[in-house]
């Protein structure tokens, strides 16, 4: 692993999940509602949908830096400059409530799983988000299991996290003045990611 791309990955990744968006609104309102044990059963179905997203996309990224490293190279661009705008978005629109897919049945787990496989913002930021950080004079396909393992282990993590908040502090904390603040560090660490994404480019 290039440690320094690494470290950058985890600290925007653990501000990123820790950002209220569909399945942290759909597990704190679950956990406020119905309790503890209801929130964390959404979030294993947020969390293996998340999975699931996380293994198609990484072997559509593995498959195009086989085929054409060009490619590649031109989706980070696209990337670095996807992250910048979603980072003006988070500061412009901060403290805006977020909605989640409310999707049918009763079932806690399979309705945090639907959330997480219908998001389509998802889909488009770890398109994004990944090939930012793959160092390609190492081996791509451990770089993104490594990636993508910490992905989902912080998602979860934190997922569970504001799922318990949720079941004891009901909505404290999605009191607009944090939410402004959460949108607006996200915001600021997406902006900053990119720019510096963008500045670290180097000739291969």
């Amino acid at each position: 692993m290039n440690w320094t791309l690494f470290s950058a990955f985890l600290l925007i990744t653990v501000v990123l999940f820790l950002t209220p968006g569909p399945i942290v609104t759909l597990v704190v309102t679950t956990g406020a509602r119905r309790g503890i044990p209801a929130a964390l059963l959404t979030v294993l179905g947020a969390t293996t949908g998340n999975a699931l997203l996380l293994l198609f996309i990484s072997l559509g990224l593995s498959w195009i830096l086989k085929t054409s490293a060009e490619v590649f190279e031109m989706m980070r661009w696209a990337g670095a400059a996807y992250l910048l705008w979603l980072g003006i978005q988070a500061w412009r629109h901060a403290g805006k409530a977020s909605e989640a897919t409310t999707p049918g049945g009763h079932v806690f787990a399979w309705r945090g799983f639907i959330v997480a496989m219908t998001n389509p913002k998802s889909i488009a930021f770890f398109t994004a988000f990944l090939p930012q950080f793959i160092d390609k004079t190492l081996p791509v396909g451990h770089q993104l299991l490594v990636m993508c393992a910490a992905s989902i282990v912080i998602g979860g993590a934190l997922d569970s996290g504001w799922g318990v908040l949720a079941g004891y502090g009901r909505a404290w904390f999605l009191k607009p003045k944090h939410n402004r603040l959460l949108d607006r560090i996200s915001g600021a660490v997406l902006i900053g990611g990119g720019i510096w994404l963008s500045l670290a480019r180097r000739p291969v």
